[in-house]
């Protein structure tokens, strides 16, 4: 039940409603269609979020304990909160990536794009290879959300190897000597994020003035360098990979036949870069005729959801503009709707806008490769050359 299995699965009959299935040992209810994936995600009570950030691999003692040595904690805190406290802290968040301050990053932003492309395209023109994730998408969402919240004063690379450890250690399949690698990691650099939580402006700061306790901001800061900035990055590779192999499209988008923000939402809807998320029932209820014990551990497969024939005209294709096509779950939806969605979709929409001519004419030298992942799919290099 991994994403490299379920892509193989696109086009497979769909369920009526849920499908019972294993991963690593745990039973999960798997919710499929897009009004039952809705109706899960809108309703925190009946399915609360406290399993959203749980290892899917369950962790050996000695990776626990290796955590443990660097007092690392995930209190409840923004996705993983069911509590009282959300709607504070997430109150919090949301200022600091309100729809005007993002706004206002734009013109940075776009600069910085325009002169990434100009050096890519040189190098495109001289025959050179490239790879559009590593020299072009991987850091502009962190770029941007220090800008944004201010962040720990850490090395780029430093922050992007912790947020792919923790994507790792937290969802993927592992054997023991992994986890406690990718334990170490992630502990190392939490250390880094409980000092700058003690001592940091920005986000940090506003959350100690609102009195939440230290782990508290920890755990704020540690979910948006993990969801706020790597998903994004993600993004931006599956979605640039994906026009390379939609040229009409690409003329569509150079003649203004083509809006990009409807290739944004496309995009977002059969590329997402979160496949899964995780809710456990209260109590025992009913899903669209399936009884849901309490306990059960449900897994909603939001880009499945996002191809479901009910809702979209041409689930398959990518149609921007089509009917059903905003219509996506691909920042969630309810209480715990994505905070970043607004600042997502910019990024999205100025790498489209100045990097698309970049794909005229281009052959894919290599595809992102997608690791198994429960819920995160983790590209690591987009690589093309002209010709």
């Amino acid at each position: 039940m991994l994403f490299r299995s379920w892509a193989s699965e696109v086009g497979a009959p769909w369920p009526d409603v849920a499908t019972v299935t294993d991963h690593v040992g745990v039973p999960h209810l798997v919710v499929t269609r897009h009004a039952l994936v809705r109706q899960v995600l809108a309703d925190p009570v009946a399915y609360r979020p406290d399993n959203a950030l749980d290892a899917v691999t369950p962790m050996p003692v000695t990776a626990l304990r290796v955590l443990a040595g660097h007092r690392f904690r995930l209190p409840p805190t923004l996705a993983n909160n069911s509590g009282a406290s959300h709607p504070a802290i997430r109150s919090i968040v949301a200022d600091a990536l309100h729809p005007a301050r993002v706004a206002a990053q734009r013109p940075w932003l776009t600069a910085l794009v325009r002169e990434r492309v100009a050096r890519l395209a040189a190098s495109l023109d001289a025959g050179a290879a490239v790879d559009l994730y590593a020299e072009l998408a991987a850091d502009l969402p962190l770029l941007v959300l220090a800008r944004l919240v201010e962040l720990p004063d850490a090395p780029v690379g430093a922050v992007k190897q912790f947020a792919r450890a923790a994507l790792e250690l937290f969802w993927a399949p592992l054997d023991p000597d992994r986890q406690v690698a990718l334990a170490a990691e992630v502990g190392r650099f939490h250390g880094v994020l409980r000092d700058f939580a003690a001592t940091g402006g920005g986000l940090a700061a506003e959350l100690r003035k609102a009195g939440h306790a230290p782990d508290v901001v920890v755990g704020a800061l540690f979910f948006l360098l993990v969801a706020g900035q790597e998903t994004t990055s993600q993004f931006l590779t599956l979605l640039l990979h994906r026009l390379a192999g939609e040229p009409s499209v690409l003329t569509g988008l150079r003649t203004g036949e083509v809006a990009v923000a409807d290739v944004v939402e496309e995009g977002l809807r059969l590329e997402p870069p979160i496949v899964t998320w995780r809710r456990v029932a209260a109590a025992d209820n009913m899903l669209g005729g399936t009884a849901v014990p309490a306990g059960t551990s449900l897994v909603l497969w939001l880009a499945r959801a996002g191809r479901d024939p009910a809702v979209v005209e041409a689930p398959d294709e990518f149609r921007p503009g089509q009917r059903g096509s905003r219509r996506h779950v691909a920042f969630g939806a309810g209480a715990h709707r994505c905070v970043g969605d607004v600042l997502a979709r910019m990024e999205a929409a100025v790498v489209v806008t100045e990097a698309a001519p970049l794909l005229d004419g281009v052959t894919v030298v290599r595809a992102p490769w997608c690791p198994d992942n429960l819920t995160f799919r983790m590209p690591d290099a987009f690589v093309v050359r002209r010709g």
